[in-house]
């Protein structure tokens, strides 16, 4: 990958301090994704991939705090940004579509007008003309009779149609870089085809680069041009999507191919993976925090991993990977 990065994420390390201990949720997280590509990360639930949208887009909880690393956003680091720095990109040059939509839309202010603050804050739209180019991105992300529907409330659409006004807001501005967190959970099949189509057409329109956050790996094969696998807080794998199918080098990601359902297998044949992810709060964790489920596992994979390059070709943090 030799295209200058639109998005570049390097040692990004994040911990949560709780009630009963410390949790390292991110551990030298790094990846890359150039301009008018989209990059997914997958993993299991509760393996970093929100935390690390969070982080980068200045939205963690109160009691998370960023240990180290870097976000490169053009010249900006948004991770050593003020405040106000990133108030000031945040919505204009990089935006995120939210997991659920109900929860994310202001519930008591149409969605027309929610669009328009976008626009007015953002796109330097004036605010006479606001309303009028929130009807015209209802109709961009194909909502019928937008007029009408700008003047609707969240409470009064559908699920799908929500996550269409979601999308609206987050490519008002024209965003060079997009964070879809599981946009199309809770979706019907049809929908969730439909929504990733209108993402990617948008990102091809203004050559958007697009970081797709999933944990349905067969998703992200047909929609990725590349893709990081997380465990555990920590990237295991980064490669482009083919090469990555074709062939996996860490043990996980070749469990987590192996665990996708496939529409010609039985569910007798459906595998798993063996075992949990760590508690994050030890003390004690390994260096690869894989090796306590992993059958490749020798005494080797006790020493520390080296730190993997951001923009690797295919890039494995493993000391006995597949071959």
């Amino acid at each position: 990958m030799t295209a200058v990065p639109a998005l570049l994420v390097e040692n990004l390390s994040v911990e949560f301090r709780t009630r009963s201990g410390t949790v390292q949720a991110l551990e030298r997280v790094s990846f890359a994704v150039p301009k008018g590509e989209t990059l997914a990360i997958v993993g299991e639930s509760g393996s970093g991939k929100s935390v690390t949208a969070y982080a980068v887009m200045g939205i963690l909880d109160p009691a998370g705090k960023i240990t180290a690393g870097r976000a490169m956003l053009g010249g900006l680091d948004l991770l050593a940004a003020t405040a106000d720095q990133v108030a000031a990109v945040r919505g204009r040059e990089i935006a995120m579509i939210f997991q659920n939509p109900r929860t994310a839309l202001n519930p008591i202010r149409t969605v027309g007008s929610q669009i328009a603050d976008v626009l007015i804050r953002h796109a330097n739209v004036p605010r006479r003309e606001a309303p009028g180019r929130a009807v015209d991105l209802l109709r961009d992300v194909g909502i019928t009779d937008p007029a009408r529907r700008a003047k609707a409330y969240p409470f009064e659409m559908s699920g799908g149609m929500c996550q269409r006004v979601m999308i609206a807001i987050a490519l008002a501005a024209k965003p060079s870089v997009l964070i879809a967190d599981e946009p199309t959970t809770g979706l019907d099949v049809t929908t969730q085809a439909v929504i990733m189509d209108l993402i990617g057409d948008l990102a091809r329109d203004i050559g958007m680069a697009t970081i797709f956050i999933t944990h349905d790996l067969a998703l992200a094969a047909q929609r990725a041009d590349r893709i990081v696998v997380m465990h555990a807080g920590h990237v295991i794998e980064n490669a482009p999507t083919a090469e990555l199918f074709a062939r996996p080098r860490h043990p996980y990601t070749a469990e987590l191919i192996a665990a996708t359902p496939d529409a010609a297998a039985s569910l007798a044949e459906l595998a798993s993976i063996p075992g949990s992810l760590p508690d994050l709060r030890r003390i004690d964790l390994p260096p690869c925090r894989y090796a306590e489920r992993c059958p490749r596992r020798r005494v080797d994979c006790d020493a520390e991993l080296p730190p993997a390059p951001a923009i690797p070709e295919h890039v494995v943090a493993c000391r006995n990977p597949l071959s």
